[in-house]
């Protein structure tokens, strides 16, 4: 059985589920295993250096498969942000037709994507942003709930909520983030009115996924209560696994006055790099949403999708048909 969404007929892909950009992790490895087992892919572009790094990434993982993936391009406030306008020139000149975009005043890239051609998915993590991203032109959103791993707003709100609540007033195609990792979170976000899930903790605990092995092991012993909000109080919340770096982190907002100055060398992006190739859990912060407590094991991409897919459609002609008199 193949569950046909509005997300499979739109971006041309067999199963309505997605592997959202993940900073360190959505390399052409695991994005090309995710293409190959037929769901949406991302390569994160601001995980390659430069502009020509992307470009290459690109053609590398056109290697490894014939399929559609994306690239996801995020949009953050920085002191000095990286060159946007040739990223989105290296995608569009590599001949990507997918991009998810995500974060701060997309409006700009969102024209010019859409102007060569390319197809929009922005991620979201409030209603209200939905329906801004739905002006602004995009073809589909994803609406990530506070369960999810990285930036979930400042809302609170969970995904048994914030997907319906999207889902009644949003009128483009919408993927649900936060929280998804088997067939019972895809079954229940179609049946919240999403098209489809974004999984990206999940993925990470794959045999693809170009981290170390200690990492995925302990997103297997992790359980749903092993992630930590950081930056709360400097109001750009972020999910992350708790470790010791997290902890600390969390202590210093706690204590009252903390500044970023006061965490950022706890937090560097180098830092978490360093531990998500020497193994050290505790090397730095590292994202990981609350699905850890649903994940017990590191399958192969292909095997993940398939189990998911295959236990989706048990559960809707089985269970769910059944309680229907």
């Amino acid at each position: 059985m193949a569950i046909k969404t509005r997300f499979t007929e739109l971006f041309g892909v067999e199963h309505p589920i997605a592997q959202g950009g993940m900073q360190w992790v959505g390399k052409a490895e695991l994005v090309s295993a995710v293409a190959n087992a037929g769901a949406l892919g991302f390569l994160t572009a601001l995980t390659q250096p430069t502009p020509e790094a992307l470009s290459k990434e690109i053609a590398r993982c056109r290697e490894m498969t014939d399929k559609p993936f994306g690239v996801n391009l995020t949009i953050l406030p920085a002191m000095t942000p990286p060159p946007y306008a040739e990223y989105r020139a290296a995608i569009i000149e590599s001949g990507i037709k997918i991009v998810e975009t995500a974060g701060y005043k997309p409006q700009e890239h969102v024209d010019h994507f859409k102007a060569n051609g390319v197809k929009v998915i922005h991620k979201c993590t409030a209603v209200r942003h939905a329906l801004s991203a739905e002006r602004m032109g995009v073809d589909a959103i994803s609406i990530d709930g506070f369960e999810c791993a990285g930036h979930p707003g400042e809302d609170d709100i969970p995904g048994l909520i914030l997907i319906p609540a999207a889902d009644d007033k949003v009128k483009i195609p919408m993927i649900a983030s936060g929280g998804f990792g088997d067939a019972r979170g895809l079954v229940a976000a179609l049946a919240l009115g999403a098209d489809g899930v974004n999984m990206g903790t999940r993925f990470c605990a794959t045999k693809e996924a170009p981290i170390h092995e200690n990492f995925k092991q302990a997103m297997v012993a992790n359980d749903e209560r092993a992630t930590d909000l950081i930056f709360r109080t400097l109001h750009n919340t972020a999910r992350v696994a708790r470790n010791a770096i997290s902890q600390q982190v969390v202590a210093i907002e706690r204590a009252g006055g903390a500044k970023f100055e006061d965490v950022a060398d706890l937090v560097k992006g180098a830092r978490g790099r360093e531990g998500l190739e020497s193994g050290d859990v505790d090397h730095g912060v590292w994202t990981a949403g609350m699905v850890q407590g649903l994940i017990h094991d590191v399958p192969s991409v292909q095997e993940l999708v398939d189990r998911i897919v295959a236990e989706a459609e048990t559960l809707i002609r089985g269970r769910l048909a059944g309680m229907v008199g």
